[in-house]
């Protein structure tokens, strides 16, 4: 790891020991590239001087968060995949529902929630809205509390409403202001919560969890953990609906492809209670009453359906009964007095031998006659069930039926010659075949690692395309603000332009170096220089019929602070050659923060 990397996880560690944001479980490739671009707007070059910068500067952590959160979602996002959850996969949730059954749908890394409202849409022209607020909740959560807070808002721009069927928008958009809301019937079974999918317990018995383009932002050690999560969640049935750049190849065994190219799949079954109890613990969900409970009656149940007959004295169980003739009549008796003990005394002496001394006994072959009359062979464990180091509880009579086995195994002896030399035969082909196989695995693994490699690739590329899209959105917004501003500049240049076309008395502006700035049009009909000719031209350089040198000493008194008002009357000549006398009011011009300028008022009157 170079310093640059160390810095970063330095870095990443304070924003965990600090602020409680654990971002261990995130690709660094996206991470760095998102916290560069909040550095640069904070003119800062390195992760560690950036560390230095969070820690003087605390507003800095929501400036952060905000930056690495990307919030890129939108009503009925990749449409066509949403018309196949509409027509294929809700009606096979409904169908399975029964009319009264509740309807519960969860949206994780919902954003600002377009996506739990495009869920809600659907599900009420599925069902009618009146169904739909009887049977449904929808549950949006997300990491990002401000995210979450604009959800359920639910007040969106015109814009974000244009991929929405007008008369979807009709239904279920109503106008406010410069934008929409959400109808508030529908928007009361969507439900809004803070939620971290590393951290805290996933929300249960679910139909449908749609969580599309969030997990490619983690690493594929936090996606296996997540994914083990959304498979607890889920209804025996459910579907899981992902993003385009989620294949879930690595999950194959928790959930199986209903449509790879629409990406929805469906919950596979596992009956691993112990990965189960792990996940439930981690969500502190496990009471210790309970699985004692579980476990009591596992072991009942586990002991009856055993396929090996046992007895314990004091107890038996159901494979016992039915080879040794037993009910619960005899439960109470003692060993001698059972018809299996009669059978064989051998038996008998070796119970003996164990309560004498609590260890483990066994006897192989034992020949004994069932209820069918049929003599079969048993193998035996007689164990000692103890309290404690000295005091026994009871026996534990093992017997596992090896009659066929026995039966066999004079058979096995004929055949066994006979399989010495096929087993050569086999031997070979085995060695051939196991050539054969390693040369297979390693093209397998190879194309895993390929495989692995492009899917790792694709998520890059949809996290950059995400990052992509929420620059242009924010380059759009500026460019918006900046068309407003433009026009309100056209709009007031075209004022004024209108302001000074309409006086009757000639203008003109000079800067601090008293050059042209503005020339209107009665100047240049009285002067006859068009305003291309005069602008940031040295006024007292314009070749025009007014005597410029006399007026210089009102200008620059007029520059001075403590003249703001100059007047006088010229003899001058104008374009046409006739003489004219023009009075001219000079005037300071203050713009804040700048050298002072003049504004020159001329009226004319011919003589």
């Amino acid at each position: 790891m170079n310093s640059q990397d160390q810095d970063f996880e330095n870095l990443l560690n304070y924003l965990n020991c600090s602020r409680g944001i654990d971002l261990t479980g995130y690709k660094r490739n996206s991470l760095k590239r998102l916290t560069s671009k909040r550095m640069q707007r904070v003119d800062v070059a390195s992760y560690s001087e950036y560390l230095d910068y969070l820690q003087v500067h605390p507003q800095e952590h929501e400036n952060l968060f905000n930056s690495l959160m990307l919030n890129v979602t939108a009503f009925f996002r990749d449409r066509s995949t949403w018309d196949f959850l509409r027509e294929k996969i809700i009606p096979r949730i409904l169908k399975q529902k029964d009319e009264d059954e509740p309807i519960r749908f969860w949206s994780a890394g919902c954003a600002s929630g377009e996506e739990a409202y495009s869920l809600a849409i659907v599900l009420s022209e599925t069902l009618g809205v009146e169904q739909f607020c009887q049977r449904v909740k929808i549950y949006a959560t997300d990491f990002d509390e401000e995210a979450i807070n604009q959800g359920r808002k639910a007040f969106y721009p015109a814009k974000s409403l244009e991929v929405i069927p007008e008369d979807w928008q009709r239904k279920y958009f109503e106008p406010k202001g410069y934008g929409y809301i959400f109808d508030n019937t529908v928007r009361r079974c969507v439900i809004f919560g803070k939620h971290d999918l590393l951290e805290d317990a996933p929300i249960s018995k679910l139909d449908l969890l749609c969580c599309r383009n969030t997990l490619i932002y983690f690493n594929s050690e936090t996606q296996a953990k997540i994914l083990n999560r959304f498979h607890f969640a889920l209804n025996p049935s459910g579907f899981l609906f992902v993003g385009k750049a989620e294949m879930l190849l690595a999950q194959s065994s928790l959930f199986a492809p209903v449509d790879n190219k629409n990406r929805v799949f469906i919950r596979l079954a596992q009956a691993n209670w112990r990965d189960r109890l792990v996940l439930m613990s981690a969500g502190g969900n496990i009471q210790a009453s309970k699985m004692l409970t579980i476990n009591l009656r596992l072991r009942d149940e586990t002991f009856a359906a055993s396929p090996i007959a046992q007895i314990v004295l004091d107890k038996s169980n159901h494979q016992a009964c039915s080879l040794f003739d037993l009910n619960a009549q005899n439960i109470g008796n003692l060993f001698s007095e059972l018809e299996l003990s009669r059978q064989s005394p051998q038996l008998q002496l070796a119970i003996n031998r164990v309560c004498e001394k609590p260890y483990r006994s066994a006897i192989a072959n034992l020949e004994l006659k069932t209820t069918q009359s049929e003599q079969n062979f048993f193998d035996v464990q007689i164990t000692p069930l103890m309290e404690g180091e000295t005091k026994i509880l009871g026996i534990n009579i093992s017997f596992i039926d090896v009659t066929v086995y026995h039966n066999l195994r004079r058979e096995i002896d004929r055949y066994s010659r006979e399989l010495v030399a096929v087993q050569e035969e086999l031997q070979t082909s085995n060695e051939e075949l196991d050539t054969t196989n390693e040369e297979l695995q390693s093209t397998n693994e190879e194309l895993d690692t390929t495989n692995e490699e492009l899917q790792s690739t694709n998520q890059e590329l949809e996290t950059m395309n995400e990052e992509l899209q929420s620059f242009n959105e924010e380059l759009q917004t500026s460019n918006e603000e900046l068309s407003v501003r433009t026009e309100e500049l056209n709009n007031a240049s075209i004022f004024m332009e209108s302001i000074f076309t309409s006086l009757k008395m000639g203008v003109t502006v000079l800067d601090y170096h008293l050059k042209v700035q503005l020339w209107n049009n009665r100047m240049s009909e009285t002067w006859g220089l068009h305003i291309d000719e005069a602008r940031d031209r040295f006024f007292f350089d314009l070749d025009i019929g007014l005597p410029l040198e006399q007026l210089q000493s009102i200008v620059l008194a007029c520059q001075t602070e403590k003249n703001d008002y100059q007047e006088i009357t010229l003899e001058a000549i104008n374009r046409r050659g006739k003489a004219i006398d023009c009075r001219v009011v000079c005037t300071p011009l203050r713009i804040p923060g700048q050298q002072q300028g003049v504004v020159l008022l001329m009226e004319v009157y011919e003589k």
